[in-house]
């Protein structure tokens, strides 16, 4: 028996009656032969890990751009905060791992330079609607590998799709991730906005702070048991309704007090005209635009797309570069 076989067969053994099975996984688009060591999720877990799309996290903002310190997260941590709350939900409760680690790797993949800012100044020049979560399951389908995409799974590229809080994964594994994304930047953009001092663990209003808790520490911990506790045994993840509650008011005030607020969002008007006035460039010097983007216009991409596409890869870093590069005068030096 292959190895594959024998984790397959403890999957059986182990996982709960409404955990997703890798032996039954819907497939992927392009038919390929299985591997002999790894279930289908953890292959697509390891494409994900190993992808320059999910390098790049490094160095995209969270929630504030570019800040003095190395201790406030980026679009990598993030990630990573997702996954491991996730697995934590996911052990519990018996469910897919591999399934769960895949979806939360991959479901920022699609982030633009500087977190929501990129994103909200490219949904106002592209003539497309750009959302996240729709070209975190563009990369890796049809950008990465030059073109070719990672051909992952079905469950894993609704997982992806279906993370944001207006939408519904089909699997037991994606529900997991989807909330374990909201835990995850109530807890960590907190706990950043407490080291920058634009919040104190006081400012959180009581009616919150008595269902959840008093310091962001204790709040995760209660999202996470709660959950747990109510999705026990039912073929769904969810909270108890006065925890759901207390979350979406911790939501709306996080909105409210930190992605909102002006000190923490003082460069974002920079950082919209920069991805804007880039967008534009390359929609008129398509020469320009990287070999492996042109590749995609000969495919019968439009321009607007491919531009889209390479915006939205770059890292806060090389965004500032190319800028730079393109609009900022050098120093005359004598030869």
């Amino acid at each position: 028996m292959l190895i594959r076989e024998q984790l397959e067969a403890i999957e059986r053994e182990t996982l709960s009656e409404f955990a997703t099975l890798s032996e039954n996984s819907k497939g992927r688009k392009r038919e390929e032969d299985p591997c002999d060591i790894r279930p289908v999720f953890q292959r697509d877990r390891d494409r994900i890990l190993h992808s320059k799309a999910f390098r790049r996290l490094k160095d995209k903002t969270q929630v504030f751009l570019t800040p003095e310190g190395d201790h406030y997260r980026t679009r990598l941590t993030h990630t990573l905060e997702v996954s491991q709350i996730a697995r934590t939900i996911a052990r519990a409760l018996r469910l897919n791992e591999e399934l769960v680690e895949a979806i939360a790797l991959g479901h920022d993949l699609g982030h633009t330079p500087f977190g929501h800012a990129g994103e909200k100044a490219l949904n106002e020049v592209c003539p497309m609607p750009f959302e996240h979560n729709v070209q975190s399951v563009r990369v890796v389908e049809v950008l990465e590998k030059d073109g070719r995409g990672l051909n992952l799974t079905d469950e894993v590229l609704d997982g992806i799709l279906n993370h944001q809080t207006s939408s519904m994964p089909y699997t037991m594994e994606g529900k997991a991730v989807r909330l374990s994304d909201k835990f995850a930047y109530i807890h960590h953009d907190m706990d950043d906005a407490i080291r920058a001092g634009v919040l104190t663990e006081k400012d959180v209003p009581e009616d919150i702070a008595k269902v959840l808790g008093y310091t962001t520490k204790d709040r995760l911990d209660r999202l996470i048991h709660n959950t747990i506790s109510t999705s026990l045994n039912i073929n769904d993840v969810r909270m108890e309704e006065e925890v759901a509650e207390a979350m979406q008011k911790m939501r709306r005030f996080m909105f409210e007090n930190v992605y909102s607020n002006p000190y923490v969002k003082g460069e974002e008007k920079k950082a919209i005209v920069l991805v804007e006035v880039l967008y534009e460039y390359y929609v008129t010097h398509k020469d320009e635009l990287p070999e492996e983007y042109k590749h995609l216009m000969d495919r019968g991409e439009t321009v607007e797309r491919v531009a889209t596409d390479y915006i939205a890869s770059m890292t806060d870093h090389y965004a500032i570069a190319r800028y730079e590069d393109l609009f900022i005068p050098r120093s005359w030096t004598v030869l």
